[in-house]
């Protein structure tokens, strides 16, 4: 029985000891980076996207033109303002910001962005494909394309070129299989905004419902047209009034020193578990890095884009979790002072803290997801921080924690419960 004793405590004491490795060695390549081959690993500071107010953009005001024929409507503004932010979605540009400014204009804050004509490329053609007939007829426009992609393809003479795909809806697979058969022999004319970006000759009918844009010069700019293909054209021309390039706000140096401070706080938070919990505090402190290596990879992961709001609830959360280390050890407190033995204090003290714990959580999840449905640009990214802290708080909180302080209890290497702070 001696021995079985004695080889839990060497097997947990085992198991803290790698589990501490681990999390020391995770963390250094997380935020130091280390290279493998041709390849880097971790160094999060360089993978995580920063908002404008960070790395700074492009910002760009756009004016809605009305004729007598065609009023500018406040429905034509809100889906211009949706087609806009679906090109720049779907090219992956981080967390831009468009808001609607009077009646008729439209503002448009596109962060890492510096080139003030790929801007206004990507938002303000107003994107009218047409497939013209050499008689002048229009065949078919972008609403008959339900697909559109920028890829490499290789010619007949085995040279690659950037071309984009067309895939056509069914009413539009058959006007093109029309106008094919019509026009063998003559070229299409492909325009977009009444200019022309290629003229094919139709040598066979075309009946598979698809077509190639050719003569673009290189892969970039055949993502760029079928991103403007996809996401449709604006229902409304748009004129750039402003268009300027914007620095962050804060600047490089001012971001050092906020990461500088948040380190600082970080570390005084630390000692002061230390200070007051001891033994438990050494596993808060644990507990914690570990929240904060798992919350970082989730950012890189998800892409989530890093704004000074989402930095403010990312130490808010970082707050919150040392809160609910510090509800649990006071409950486990109480609990020992009644007499229970160190686990059954712990097993308890973590089961009443829990509903405590859930019940202020989830009041702040409700505003967290309030504010992320109805908010928008800066404040989603404090709303997107907020939610996921809280839930990796919580696990890390109850879990990691838990399960920490158990390993601990288990080695015997402290068997006095003034170690624990208790």
């Amino acid at each position: 029985m001696s021995k079985q004793k004695s080889n839990s405590k060497t097997k947990s004491g085992i198991q803290l000891i790698l589990i501490t490795l681990f999390i020391a060695l995770v963390g250094y390549v997380l935020f130091s980076g280390v290279s493998v081959g041709v390849y880097d690993i971790g160094n999060v500071s360089n993978n995580i996207n920063y908002g404008l107010d960070l790395t700074g953009g492009v910002n760009v005001v756009l004016e809605a033109e009305a004729t007598d024929d065609d009023p500018v409507t406040a429905e034509k503004i809100e889906s211009a303002m949706l087609t806009i932010r679906q090109r720049i979605d779907s090219l992956g540009v981080s967390e831009p910001t468009i808001t609607k400014q009077g009646d008729n204009r439209i503002r448009v804050s596109i962060p890492s962005v510096s080139d003030q004509e790929e801007a206004l490329t990507l938002i303000g053609k107003t994107a009218q494909l047409e497939f013209v007939g050499p008689d002048g007829t229009v065949i078919l426009t972008g609403k008959d394309v339900v697909d559109s992609k920028g890829v490499m393809q290789t010619d007949s003479s085995g040279l690659e070129k950037a071309v984009v795909t067309l895939k056509f809806s069914e009413e539009g697979t058959k006007l093109f299989a029309d106008a094919t058969e019509k026009y063998i022999g003559q070229a299409i004319q492909i325009k977009l905004d009444d200019e022309i970006i290629s003229s094919p000759t139709v040598n066979v009918a075309i009946t598979t419902g698809e077509a190639v844009i050719e003569g673009i010069g290189n892969i970039e700019e055949a993502g760029n047209l079928a991103s403007l293909i996809r996401g449709g054209a604006l229902p409304v021309k748009l004129v750039p009034i402003e268009v300027r390039t914007v620095g962050p706000t804060l600047g490089q140096n001012s971001l050092d020193k906020s990461i500088y401070a948040g380190m600082i706080g970080i570390g005084l938070v630390l000692i002061f578990m230390l200070i007051f919990y001891r033994g438990l505090g050494i596993i808060a402190d644990l507990a914690l890095i570990i929240f904060i290596i798992i919350f970082m990879i989730i950012l890189t992961a998800l892409n989530v884009t890093l704004t000074l709001p989402g930095i403010a609830g990312l130490i808010l959360t970082i707050g919150m979790a040392v809160d609910a280390n510090v509800i649990i050890f006071e409950r486990i407190k109480e609990e020992a002072r009644l007499g229970k033995s160190l686990l059954t204090a712990i097993d308890n003290g973590f089961s009443r803290a829990f509903k405590t714990i859930l019940d202020s959580n989830v009041t702040t999840l409700i505003a967290g997801f309030v504010l992320f449905f109805l908010g928008s640009g800066s404040v989603q990214g404090f709303a997107v921080t907020l939610i996921l802290g809280i839930l990796v708080s919580m696990f890390t909180a109850v879990v990691i924690t838990k399960q920490l302080i158990i390993l601990l209890v288990k080695t015997e290497l402290f068997k006095s419960n003034t170690f624990y702070g208790i």
